[in-house]
């Protein structure tokens, strides 16, 4: 099966500023699938046109990645697809009623849902032979915004753990090039997340209380342009470490929970 990218420029936080629209199929295949249509382009609507696309889908209902579903659904007449449960969230995205929904192991075409929440709650990926479309789970560089607005940290890393479990080939994922790595890829962001938990329940046991002050303490760079960004990751990780008991979190202020000095450390392999 053959994957096309096609980069479509997005006025987000988006790496490069594109996000990646996909057809799946061959040539041939009377079963093509568009996933993630953020918008249009030349590129895009040209192969669409010369493309028998017979489903729409999209990985999330993000502003960045469903700008194009309408126009598309239009054009090819093609069946659209949303998370069973989150109809009314992709038709308030896109302005279509979906024709159908899928659930973990739907198959639509030449691929198959995976569930994999955390960046947002309808989040799924799409596995196929030719590797696993992961939408915004994962990207080549950098890291994935989880904040504390609609992620979930704790979701999310069970879902990075799941696609390390599967061994995919290659990665192809909402922004950024392919990932021909993909368990080296997946082990960093799995890293990057536990070391980010650690420097912010580090920071609440030394005494920060408010955001601001946990955020200083957890970040050692410049945040200008993204300051907002990183108060709702480190959000985010104060809502799972409440829930695992590790702190005590009310949205305004947090507390070391008694007895509690450290965060989760495990690997990739952690249940």
């Amino acid at each position: 099966m053959h994957v096309r990218r096609f980069p479509v420029p997005v006025d987000t936080f988006a790496p490069g500023g594109t996000t990646n629209a996909y057809l799946l199929g061959d040539a041939d295949d009377a079963e093509t699938i568009l996933v993630d249509p953020a918008g249009r382009t030349d590129d895009l609507d040209r192969a669409v046109e010369a493309s028998d696309v017979a489903h729409v889908l999209v990985t999330h209902a993000h502003p960045d990645h469903v700008g194009g579903v309408a126009h598309y659904a239009d054009e090819t007449g093609a069946t659209v697809w949303a998370r069973t449960g989150r109809e009314d969230r992709f038709e308030a995205a896109t302005g279509v009623a979906p024709d159908r929904t899928f659930r973990e192991g739907t198959t639509v075409g030449p691929a198959t849902v995976m569930e994999t929440p955390g960046h947002a709650p309808d989040h799924v990926a799409l596995t196929t032979d030719a590797g696993v479309l992961t939408g915004d789970l994962v990207v080549a560089e950098g890291s994935v915004v989880v904040g504390a607005d609609e992620g979930d940290v704790r979701a999310y890393l069970t879902s990075l753990r799941r696609l390390y479990a599967r061994d995919p080939d290659r990665l192809y994922p909402g922004h950024g090039p392919e990932i021909d790595d993909p368990r080296a890829i997946l082990e960093r962001l799995i890293r990057h997340r536990l070391d980010r938990e650690a420097k912010v329940l580090a920071a609440v046991s030394g005494g920060a209380t408010g955001i601001d002050e946990i955020l200083d303490a957890a970040y050692d760079k410049d945040l200008s342009g993204v300051r907002d960004l990183a108060r709702s990751t480190v959000a985010a990780h104060l809502e799972k470490l409440a829930v695992e008991e590790k702190v005590s979190w009310d949205g305004d202020a947090a507390r070391g929970a008694s007895g509690v000095a450290t965060s989760e450390r495990d690997g990739p392999d952690r249940a």
